[in-house]
């Protein structure tokens, strides 16, 4: 066995460099799941944060209400109604330490190992890995321009017991679940007696006109849950998300918030509360969606000017990145390398998919690209994908 040296003398230890920092490193240009970092309203977030934290009670101290912060889920509930169309009571809102762990208390509330699950083919890898860990059975569900094809996935696996979807902006395409297949999804969770989970990770960021109602708003047999997040509303570092349980289930998923406490920190909870509750949110959102659109429209300008031989952007106005499509036959993996080796990030459509196949395509965050950044990352951009594969 290999034991580690010990420590030399003090006398000779190196000195720490003060520009050492625990910080993790900035986020790469094009990075995906970010929002605008840097237009966060930093001193106001720290100015509630700050009048939390002084006004601490003993209470305060106690352990907490491991559904979540009241206030909090009362606030959600009324946002919901107001701008997703979904009417719920506060005892049906579970806070979570983010998406991941919501999805990880429905699959541990309502799935046995080995149940069936459709899983959108390209989808989110982290909802499908997080499932499979779960012990679910993942069963691939085609997506075309208008969302999952409920057809198809019946065919493939009619006896599911849950169908994971994005139908405000589907991850990766970012094409919208039709009104059609919506009601033909919940026709079959009502008849089947499945559940449906959806990820409503950006529907609120739509550029071309008012995001639309979720689906969940159109449920009524109370087979779907809805997950939302504040990672991209707000900023990813808060660890806050939430799942909204239809009623029936409410105690179900009360009764395992009580084993399991996925929530976090009270204070950022009691935060996030006032943040809503005093209309920040309202208005920072609504600034976010003219910035998005602003950089959205200046990245693809520079993209198309730079590359427009080599790219084919799609026309989705809707959520924080741009799919750009390969010409067919490259590999979309060596060309997401390519950017890393430029300090680029960049996710490849091919790590989304599950099984079935989809043309190349590299997705690129814009929300933490500065308009007048646009034309020189398109040119690093344009100048990676020139470059031999690393080796």
């Amino acid at each position: 066995m290999r034991h580690p040296a010990p420590p030399p003398p003090a006398a000779t230890a190196p000195k720490p460099n003060p520009t050492d920092s625990s910080e993790p490193a900035p986020p790469r240009p094009f990075q995906l799941g970010l929002p605008a970092l840097d237009a966060f309203p930093r001193k106001l977030w720290a100015r509630l944060a700050g009048r939390r934290a002084r006004g601490l009670s003993l209470a305060g101290l106690n352990y907490p209400d491991p559904a979540g912060y009241p206030p909090l889920r009362e606030a959600i509930a009324r946002h919901l109604a107001l701008f997703r169309g979904i009417h719920c009571s506060a005892d049906q809102i579970f806070i979570t330490s983010g998406f991941q762990a919501a999805l990880g208390l429905a699959a541990r509330t309502l799935l046995r190992p080995g149940d069936p699950v459709w899983m959108e083919d390209p989808g989110y890898f982290r909802a499908s890995g997080a499932l499979r860990l779960a012990g679910a059975r993942l069963a691939p569900a085609p997506v075309d321009q208008d969302g999952l094809r409920v057809d198809e996935a019946i065919r493939r696996e009619p006896d599911a017991r849950m169908a994971y979807c994005t139908p405000s902006h589907h991850s990766p395409l970012g094409v919208t679940l039709s009104l059609p297949r919506r009601l033909e999804l919940l026709d079959w969770a009502a008849r089947r007696q499945a559940w449906i989970v959806e990820d409503d990770y950006d529907g609120e960021f739509r550029y071309d006109g008012p995001p639309l109602p979720a689906l969940s708003s159109l449920d009524r047999s109370g087979r779907a849950l809805y997950i939302g997040s504040f990672s991209k509303t707000l900023f990813p570092g808060l660890r806050l998300g939430y799942l909204v349980a239809p009623p029936d289930v409410a105690a179900r998923f009360a009764e395992a918030c009580n084993l399991l406490s996925p929530a976090p920190s009270t204070l950022d909870q009691a935060t996030t509360a006032d943040f809503l509750d005093q209309g920040h949110f309202a208005r920072h959102i609504k600034r976010m969606r003219a910035l998005y659109a602003q950089r959205r429209a200046a990245l693809a300008a520079a993209l198309q000017s730079e590359c427009g031989a080599r790219l084919r952007l799609d026309g989705q106005a809707v959520g924080l990145q741009l799919t750009a499509w390969l010409p067919d036959g490259e590999d979309d993996r060596a060309a997401a390398a390519r950017l890393r080796a430029r300090g680029l990030a960049g996710q490849p459509l091919s790590a989304f998919s599950l099984e079935c196949g989809h043309p190349p395509a590299l997705l690129l965050g814009f929300a933490n690209v500065p308009a007048e950044q646009a034309p020189a990352l398109a040119r690093r951009l344009r100048e990676a994908l020139d470059l031999p594969l690393p080796k």
